[in-house]
């Protein structure tokens, strides 16, 4: 054993402590161990920093970009739809649902493309149906990794192992040669979940860092409870106005809708008349608008509205925050001059000029440059004022259907880089041509792309790479590799497959799946050579068992899911852990029984 290959397996062992305890944020570990490996003169600087131009990450910061892209578009709502109306609101049909779905379309497409298709939906799915994340994302993300296992192409491992079985004379798999165990190992995924779920995920995960709604909401104190109101005959405020009603100056209260019979008028101008049969949507604090519906006469509609529905999922409306640009047209005028309702359909809460803020009823205070706003109003309609050379918006656009974000440009981007990656484009390249021509088409700004990107989950990938690199150029692979086949050489062939099982699943661990088939793939074909057994079942399991990464989040998929499912190591150790034992269990006398 060479000096370079204790080190290596010293650094091995305190990535692992740090990883497991938690003593560090699990980038930062990365980051330590990019640097690290290259000042102890494992790497040189340049194979150090090649994670940060690596396949996985540029394919991760790719699939990102493209999620949002799909999500700001309105793509999820195709989606979300026709999977609650088939699981309804069970939470373990609705897992097993999306599971079996991803799983079986990252038998045809890569694994990380199969998940972030999902992702937005489910991110839809759980604020629709207040459902924790933590449950739906990691089942989901299993799924994608199992299901990699159907075909010959659904994972780079498999795709890589009939290369090098060629390369040593050997026969190649057909495209559904592991399709029967990749059905057992998806099967046995969602049964997993089905069974343990309950027991192995964390309860809830919130969100690591606030959405930009609550934000705004924390950083103004703005009101979020809404009173829906309906006006009957007879009541003092038909033939009135918001204005003339006094809503603002004495009921502190913002008119963020009307309906009537199903047509429906957001934001209304201040000298909209009010007649019987309206519904109002009312933003303010809960006594002022008893208040108002005692004085006129209103009867409370609860949440039994379309108004409800509309304005409080999120979907369809929101706050936004928005600066005055310099030589704005609007300096020096009033929101009463520039009728912000009337010509934007948006409802003004908050204005702060320099260290003056003001609430209620503003619309006669002149407009200076750099003043900031706070308004209310759709998705749509802010869109508009986003697109105003007089205003700049400082909040992400969330939610709806955006009217220059089309969803076909947005689902014909996604699929154009995954077909590209399904005809042989490097997988990097295809998404991220992908992600550039949602760019070009306007389906994103730049802007929104760069914030699309989780720069956490971009350096935890970037910086393991080079571990990898250095187990590989130290020679400390090989060494664990040989040490390991020499310990059951002569003994029962199933033992011989159990431990090159496990040695697939812990070198996948530390480095790129595809790095893991290609090391161990030779390794494993001399021995069987040397045994005079046929060697594709040995490389096969190799090819298999390197996507039983389940462990830790340096898998593309488990790393992209990390962040929006609010997930920690341990909970992948001790969800993954199991589901890694579950993976051997199957996968390893299955081969054996079907191939050997």
């Amino acid at each position: 054993m060479t000096s370079e290959i204790v080190l290596v397996l010293a650094v091995i062992m305190v990535v692992s402590i740090l990883l497991t305890t938690e003593k560090l944020r699990v980038d930062i570990v990365a980051l330590l161990v990019m640097v690290g490996v290259a000042w102890l003169g494992l790497v040189t600087p340049a194979q150090a920093f090649s994670g940060l131009s690596s396949n996985a990450v540029v394919a991760v910061m790719a699939v990102m970009i493209l999620s949002r892209g799909l999500d700001h578009s309105g793509v999820t709502r195709y989606l979300t739809g026709p999977i609650l109306k088939l699981a309804g609101a069970n939470e373990s049909r609705l897992i097993a649902l999306v599971s079996a779905t991803v799983g079986t379309l990252s038998g045809f497409m890569q694994n990380v493309g199969a998940a972030a298709l999902f992702l937005p939906a489910l991110l839809k799915l759980s604020r629709t149906q207040r459902l924790p994340l933590s449950r739906l994302l990691m089942p989901m993300g299993f799924a994608a990794i199992l299901g990699g296992t159907l075909t010959m192409v659904g994972s780079g491992p498999l795709i890589i192992l009939n290369d090098l079985l060629k390369q040593r004379g050997e026969t190649p798999f057909g495209l559904l040669a592991v399709t029967p165990i990749g059905i057992a190992l998806l099967a046995g995924g969602i049964l997993y979940f089905r069974v343990l779920g309950k027991r192995v995920l964390p309860p809830s995960a919130e969100l690591p860092e606030t959405t930009p709604q609550k934000e705004l909401i924390d950083a103004w104190g703005l009101p979020t409870s809404m009173a829906f109101l309906g006006i009957p005959n007879g009541s003092p405020l038909v033939g009135r106005t918001p204005e003339s009603a006094l809503l603002w100056k004495d009921y502190n209260l913002h008119l963020l809708a009307l309906e009537k019979e199903g047509d429906i008028l957001y934001a209304p101008w201040r000298h909209t008349s009010f007649s019987p049969g309206q519904q109002l949507a009312l933003l303010g604090a809960d006594d002022d608008a008893s208040r108002f519906a005692s004085d006129f006469g209103l009867e409370n509609l609860g949440k039994k509205t379309t108004l409800s529905q509309l304005l409080q999922g999120g979907e369809e409306a929101g706050f936004a925050e928005l600066i005055v640009r310099p030589r704005a047209t609007v300096r020096g005028q009033t929101l009463r001059q520039i009728a912000l309702r009337r010509n934007y359909a948006v409802e003004p809460l908050v204005t702060m000029s320099g260290s003056r803020e003001e609430r209620g009823d503003f619309s006669d205070t002149p407009i200076a440059i750099g003043d900031t706003m706070v308004i209310h109003g759709t998705w749509a309609n802010i869109q508009a004022l986003e697109n105003d050379r007089d205003f700049v918006l400082l909040t992400p656009l969330e939610g709806g259907v955006h009217p220059r974000r089309s969803p076909l440009l947005a689902l014909l981007c996604f699929a154009a880089g995954i077909a590209l990656a399904l005809l042989g484009v490097q997988l990097s390249l295809g998404l991220l041509s992908g992600a550039i021509a949602m760019v070009l088409l306007r389906v994103l700004t730049i802007d929104e792309a760069y914030r699309a990107v989780d720069w956490r989950t971009v350096f935890l990938l970037a910086g393991l790479i080079p571990l990898g690199i250095a187990m590989e150029e130290t020679g400390a692979a090989a060494y664990i590799a040989g040490n390991a086949v020499d310990l059951v050489h002569g003994s029962h062939p199933l033992l011989l497959f159990l431990v090159v099982g496990v040695l697939s699943t812990l070198f996948s661990l530390f480095m790129s799946n595809v790095a893991a088939t290609v090391l161990l793939v030779p390794l494993v074909i001399s021995m069987a050579t040397m045994a005079g057994t046929d060697p594709r079942p040995l490389a096969l399991l190799v090819a298999v068992c390197a996507s039983n990464s389940f462990v830790l989040p340096t898998h593309q998929v488990n790393a992209l899911l990390m962040g929006p499912g609010g997930y920690r190591n341990r909970d992948y150790i001790r969800a993954g852990g199991l589901m890694s034992i579950v993976f051997l269990a199957i996968s390893v006398p299955l081969i054996y029984l079907c191939y050997a």
